[in-house]
This record gives structure tokens, C-alpha cells and sequence, in this order.
């Protein structure tokens, strides 16, 4: 393939996702300028091409080759039982690092407790086939009908249940409706076109951006953290650090000191420099970090 050549199509989800998948490439090292209404991001990477797909479709897009990569959710992968290769998982989310979960609620004051319950009733959602098949698994018959969004506010007038998309469980909370079942929890996957990753250079750029976006992932709420000892002190030092992996400890010129560096998650820096401080460490530094490969 010549350098002419050397393009990869990637697909952005558009929508709910679209903020927090940037921004994850921002911190992973690309810039990606979405404006208005193009479907086209300009990208400060000339080997890849950008464009602006709906999740629920970026599946179909990849199996079909006009796309080479794509960042969706795995459920709705299994919606529509496309044929990709999975390259990595990616938990992010909208507004959080957690997984979402596409629960089965009903409203408050209902006598549903189960889905067997459910036996003969509506169930409205976006996820269609998937909730066929879940139903279908257990041999419950229901009515499953598509929802082209507030399917919150569906039961029990428009519906009897849902099958809806949560990350907090707020908004179904909102809306007066409790879960009776968990389908499934569902997080961001790169996936890929087989024929493309089969590509040398193509699965070469695909897993660079996986090894990157990974990396920002695990830098989230983790801080470095440097600092000085006694070696005398070292063993009292290295009990009080919560690391990642074991610090790397370093001779300093003077033979009765050294130097040590960890990574810790940034919740427990307010608790572990004082016990640091009162164990003897000196010269104690917290530092960002942008990116951990793990």
C-alpha cells in the first residue's frame, strides 16, 4: 500500500456519545474538529478519514466495508448481530466510566415483580430484536414494539414495560418506573471491518488507536506521584503506597537516599501524603497524567 493509500475510515458515533468520544481522542492524542453540520470531522492525522455515524447504524457500516474501524456501543452490536471483529473494550459513557445496563422497568404501582409477569403485555424500547430474543430465550410472549424516544414516559398508557438504556437509573426513577430485570450492561468497542484487519497497515493504525485510547482511559483519576526517603525509611514508605504496581525506586547521589515514583488513583492522594510525610519522605510531588499503557 502506498502512502497515497494509507487512509483509514473511521467511524465517530454521532449523538449521545459524540462529546465524550473526542474528547477521549483529545486526550489520547488527536485532535478532531466536528462543525456544525458536516458529517466529516477534520482530524490532525492525515492517515484517517472521520465520519460522523449514529451508533445504532456503525455496525452495518463496518461489516459492510464503508467503514474500516468504529467506536460503538456492543449492544448495539448484538441488536442487529452484525459480523465485526472486536478490537478492544472502551468503558465510557456519556456521563461516566461505568457500563451502561439496558433494564426492563415497569411502572411503580404495577403488580409486575418478574418478567414471566409480563406474559401477553406491550413492551416498548429502541432495542427490538435483542428484547424479542431475550423474551423469546424464556419463552414469555410479549408485544415488542419500537421506540422512537421518551420511553420513559410510555407506561403504562402507551406500554406495559420498557427495555431501556440507564447509567444511573435517575431519569427511569423520574419517570416513577422500577427495574425488574437486567438484559445486559453494555460499554464502548472499537471494532473493525475482518477484511480490513486482516490489512497489515490498516490493523497496525487500528491497534496504535486502541493501545492510545486505552492508555487515556487508564490515566483517569490517576495521579504520579514522586518523592524522596531515607533508605532506612523505605520499607515504612513503600507500606504506605497504594501503587498501581510497585514502585520504581532509584539511587539518588547521596547512598542513604533514594527516589521513588507511583501511580495512585487521585481520591487517595489526600490521605496517603500525610502518612508519606509522617513516615519520613521528603520532596513529594503529585503530577497529571495523560496516558498509562498498561
Amino acid at each position: 500500500m502506498s502512502d497515497a493509500q494509507k487512509k483509514l475510515k473511521l467511524g465517530i458515533p454521532k449523538g449521545s456519545l459524540q462529546d465524550a468520544t473526542i474528547a477521549l481522542f483529545q486526550r489520547a492524542g488527536w485532535q478532531i474538529f466536528a462543525s456544525g453540520r458536516s458529517y466529516f470531522p477534520g482530524i490532525d492525522d492525515t492517515e484517517i478519514e472521520c465520519m460522523l455515524v449514529r451508533a445504532q447504524e456503525m455496525a452495518r457500516y463496518v461489516e459492510h466495508g464503508a467503514l474500516d474501524a468504529g467506536l460503538t456501543g456492543n449492544d448495539w452490536v448484538l441488536e442487529n448481530q452484525h459480523d465485526v471483529e472486536y478490537v478492544t473494550s472502551l468503558t465510557y459513557s456519556k456521563q461516566s466510566r461505568q457500563k451502561v445496563k439496558w433494564v426492563l422497568a415497569v411502572p411503580e404501582d404495577s403488580p409486575f415483580q418478574k418478567p414471566e409477569d409480563l406474559a401477553g403485555k406491550i413492551i416498548a424500547t429502541e432495542l427490538v430484536e435483542f428484547t424479542k430474543r431475550y423474551f423469546a430465550s424464556k419463552n414469555i410472549p410479549v408485544t415488542v414494539e419500537f421506540s422512537w424516544g421518551a420511553t420513559e414516559v410510555k407506561p403504562p398508557t402507551l406500554a406495559d414495560a420498557i427495555v431501556e438504556v440507564t447509567e444511573t437509573g435517575s431519569s427511569l426513577r423520574a419517570n416513577r418506573l422500577r427495574i425488574i430485570e437486567t438484559l445486559m450492561e453494555s460499554e464502548t468497542q472499537l471494532i473493525a471491518n475482518k477484511t480490513a484487519y486482516k490489512d497489515e497497515w490498516k490493523r497496525g493504525k487500528i491497534n496504535n488507536i486502541s493501545l492510545m485510547l486505552n492508555a487515556a482511559i487508564a490515566a483517569q483519576g490517576r495521579v504520579g506521584l514522586m518523592l524522596n526517603a531515607r533508605k532506612a525509611d523505605l520499607r515504612e514508605v513503600i507500606g504506605v503506597l497504594p501503587a498501581l504496581n510497585s514502585p520504581t525506586v532509584s539511587q539518588l547521589s547521596d547512598a542513604e537516599w533514594v527516589a521513588l515514583n507511583t501511580i495512585l488513583d487521585e481520591t487517595e492522594v489526600r490521605e496517603v501524603i500525610p502518612k508519606l510525610k509522617a513516615v519520613g519522605a521528603t520532596g513529594i510531588v503529585e503530577y497529571p497524567l495523560s496516558k498509562v499503557v498498561l
